[in-house]
């Protein structure tokens, strides 16, 4: 019997998703999408080789897939199947150690393939074997740690408002990620004064974190040729080099950004890893540049994009897309869980903005429960929002108390780096609680004056 083509066969083994039947590609029913399991399961990694889901010629994103597939890391796993890698990576013989081995070897077809035969539980559990660490001026990745990112957004980039949101979040102990604005002015020069202002709150105190303002990678080059303080240099990428031109850019810009970003030299710990990247399912759709691919299978291959310029963080933004693509809680959930799973076996530094949009049917209880799976996931960081709540982008998160209840209830602690600093600076007490406030008014002035 012919076998049905992999793009196909990829689709219609997809758990349901609003994305995905907007596409046309979905599975009409759990019969359906079982066989195509099954048959999925059968499919030797091998063929994900000879078989691209995009053609060679016409895509620079499979170009970089197959051009940068390591022959020798997947010399271990190439005489597996789909199903029986899955079946491997949750077994007690793949450890740390393996995924390391393994890592460029797998391509993101693999990893989505893998993962549309796990279930939430599986997802978790090899995901959490995985470590991916990266260092700017803190270390992000380590076992047992848990960071945050703290998102000062302001309606109006009022400089206070993004000052006071920054330091409440550091009171909290969120932060060791990244300090990252979303600015609503595209202007240079506001966009300069909010680094500014972010370099100078961590430099007079010596915090061991980076900060980033999060626009198009063509306003960072300018900023970085006007002299601003730029740590990391952000970037939204796809699964496709149509979708990427959606975003105006390819893969030469992201590589001129990186060497401009790693010349300023602002790096304490070296690395090389000074590049942010956030992803989503649905972009790809969203802009006619899917190629008929399901959306969970595009924002894997959007990883292959970040892994190629060894960024400090990846973020996939969950529900933020709208119901066109992610119609409800059960499906952020999942897609919250493959995205993590795919990023981390591929060896990025995956974190995740568990959130959603008023207009999808979904409520903070979901959140929760995608929160816990992914701590439990060891996932590297999540947002730290002012009670959860975005009041430029008008979307809920997660807030830097949610970091908290996470470290508190499994055990999770911040980068060592930033934790010392907090210490140090008398946030955290000697029970190592993470208690507001827990200096009393002493730190709050000291991060506050000046500012």
């Amino acid at each position: 019997m012919a076998h049905r083509p992999l793009k196909e066969l990829m689709a219609l083994a997809s758990p349901p998703r609003a994305g995905d039947f907007l596409a046309g590609v979905a599975a009409r029913g759990g019969g359906e999408r079982a066989l195509a399991q099954m048959e999925l399961a059968d499919v030797p990694l091998a063929r994900f080789l000879e078989e691209p889901l995009i053609p060679y010629e016409r895509d620079e994103v499979t170009r970089l897939i197959i051009d940068s597939h390591d022959r020798a890391a997947f010399a271990e796993i190439s005489g597996m199947t789909v199903g029986g890698y899955r079946d491997y990576i949750l077994s007690e013989a793949a450890d740390a150690a393996f995924f390391a081995r393994t890592a460029a070897g797998v391509t993101p077809e693999m990893a989505a393939a893998c993962s549309k035969l796990m279930r939430a539980a599986d997802l978790a559990a090899a995901s959490a074997k995985v470590s991916v660490v990266t260092t700017f001026r803190d270390t992000l990745g380590l076992p047992g740690r848990f960071s945050s990112r703290i998102q000062p957004n302001h309606p109006t980039d009022d400089p206070r408002g993004i000052a006071a949101a920054a330091v409440d979040g550091l009171l909290y102990g969120s932060g060791d990620a990244v300090i990252g604005v979303n600015p609503v002015s595209a202007s240079l020069p506001d966009l300069s004064r909010i680094l500014h202002l972010l370099s100078e709150l961590i430099e007079r105190h010596s915090i061991p974190t980076q900060s980033c303002v999060l626009t198009h990678v063509t306003d960072t080059l300018e900023l970085i040729r006007r002299g601003a303080p730029v740590d990391l240099c952000f970037q939204s990428v796809a699964g496709s080099e149509k979708a990427n031109r959606g975003f105006g850019l390819d893969l030469a810009l992201l590589a001129e950004a990186r060497e401009a970003t790693l010349s300023l030299g602002r790096a304490a710990l070296g690395g090389g890893n000074v590049m942010y990247f956030e992803t989503g399912q649905g972009s790809a759709l969203s802009s006619d540049a899917a190629f008929g691919v399901d959306q969970q299978t595009m924002e894997a291959r959007a990883y292959a994009v970040c892994r190629a310029f060894s960024p400090f963080i990846v973020n996939t933004v969950l529900g933020f897309m709208g119901p066109e693509y992610l119609a409800n809680g059960k499906e952020i959930v999942r897609a919250g869980l493959e995205d993590h799973f795919c990023g981390k076996i591929l060896g990025l530094p995956m974190g995740a903005d568990v959130c959603y949009t008023c207009h999808i049917s979904a409520d903070q209880d979901d959140m929760d429960v995608l929160l816990c799976m992914l701590a439990a996931g060891g996932v590297t960081y999540v947002m730290g929002l002012p009670g959860a709540d975005d009041v430029m982008l008008n979307y809920q998160s997660t807030s830097y108390h949610d970091v908290c209840w996470v470290r508190r209830m499994f055990g999770r602690r911040p980068a060592p780096e930033f934790e010392s600093w907090l210490e140090s600076f008398g946030i955290v007490p000697p029970d190592r609680a993470l208690l507001p406030g827990a200096g009393g008014d002493r730190p709050a002035g000291l991060l506050l004056a000046g500012l």
